[in-house]
């Protein structure tokens, strides 16, 4: 028998203890696996390169307020900026309130969005068609093949904030990376329906002439309407996403915090079911010493079998941490942070879980290998 089997078959010698303790460290990581990648969508993931070069302009009080539609022309002369479009938010319904049904919709300029969003790609006859149409929508992909639309499908929008309903009908199917999981129409759709809308934009979206331009441009907005009725707020589009985390409070400390006891809670409970292993073991101890074991290959072989246990329970986790990040990025359309389990991610889950494994058993396996083997013959227990 190798030292590879040995370890494997003692990690599973009591068949019970050992599923329950896998299930339990994988149920930890599923939840770690989860967390970190929360983390990586909030704090790390920097988008697309074309997004670094795109500010949103908004009121500097609060969302619910809108700017004037002239600041677009004025934001339009600031050097360092290339082109600007409004993006204004329409809650609205489709189909029912359920979660699933849920997306992003928004009222654009169809002649100068893909002049901002350079990174979503599109057909041109499917450009022209849409600015064409001012009952037009294009869809990402990802909600086409969810939804099953198709070219020239009707798209019925129930309006709660703004007193209109919106019937669209497809005329492009665009893609991005990532998923942007949203729909653009033509605003002018919604302000010839709301006259209080007339003139209006929620936000504007902005392309700047390079990344380094960006807080530059910023600064150079937020200046000129620094003293007007309506002030605004400019910042890069990742910071603008980050608002919405900011409106729950320190969601990053509170990932962070969660993930701390996740790890601690695994610790103790490897750490209990590893010391009542070593400690039912005492006698083997002194057979392993007597056939020629070593303090050092006594301590390797126990902490080797905690770590195996713990990478089953690790991978495990994992695995079913990556289903259910796949399920709820399925479910919640998340377009400023996309869900995604990396591979970095991966690998520091079973990292985790191995560590954990290795720290469980340090400690009583130590004492185990210096068990003297008259007193481990000895041993009743």
């Amino acid at each position: 028998m190798t030292l590879t089997r040995f370890v494997t078959k003692n990690a599973f010698r009591n068949k019970r203890r050992s599923i329950l303790t896998v299930i339990s460290i994988a149920g930890s990581l599923l939840l770690l696996t989860f967390m970190m990648t929360l983390w990586r969508a909030f704090a790390l993931d920097d988008g697309s390169a074309e997004s670094a070069q795109r500010l949103v302009v908004r009121h500097r009080v609060s969302l619910t307020f809108t700017l004037p539609g002239y600041y677009r022309e004025k934001i339009r002369a600031i050097p360092g900026v290339v082109a600007v479009v409004p993006r204004s938010w329409f809650q609205g319904v489709y189909k029912d309130q359920k979660p699933e049904n849920f997306f992003p919709r928004f009222g654009t300029d169809p002649d100068e969005f893909f002049k901002v969003f350079r990174d979503i790609a599109m057909p041109e006859d499917q450009i022209k068609a849409w600015q064409r149409d001012r009952q037009g929508v294009i869809v990402d992909d990802t909600l086409a093949k969810k939804y099953a639309w198709k070219l020239g499908d009707r798209i019925y929008i129930q309006g709660d904030i703004y007193p209109v309903n919106l019937e669209l009908y497809v005329r492009g199917i665009f893609h991005s990376v990532p998923d942007n999981k949203s729909v653009y129409f033509n605003a002018k759709y919604v302000e010839e329906a709301v006259p209080f809308f007339k003139g209006h934009a929620g936000t504007f979206s902005i392309l700047a002439d390079s990344p380094a331009n960006v807080s530059k441009v910023a600064a150079a907005i937020d200046d000129m309407f620094r003293n007007s009725p309506q002030p605004t707020k400019a910042e890069s589009e990742k910071a603008f996403g980050l608002e919405f985390v900011a409106m729950l409070g320190n969601v990053k400390a509170f990932i962070l915090s969660i993930c701390s006891a996740v790890v601690f809670a695994t610790l103790l409970v490897s750490a209990n079911t590893m010391a009542m292993s070593i400690r039912e073991r005492t006698r083997e101890v002194a057979v392993l010493k007597t056939l020629g074991f070593t303090r050092r290959g006594v301590l390797g072989l126990f902490v080797s079998e905690a770590v195996a246990l713990s990478l089953a329970g690790g991978f495990l986790g994992a695995s079913l941490g990556a289903l259910m990040v796949f399920g709820f990025s399925r479910v919640m359309q998340v377009t400023f942070f996309p869900l995604k389990i990396t591979p970095t991610i991966w690998v520091s889950a079973l990292l985790t879980s191995a560590l954990v494994g290795f720290l469980s058993s340090a400690l009583p396996s130590y004492h185990a290998s210096k068990v003297n083997i008259v007193d481990g013959l000895r041993h009743i227990g």
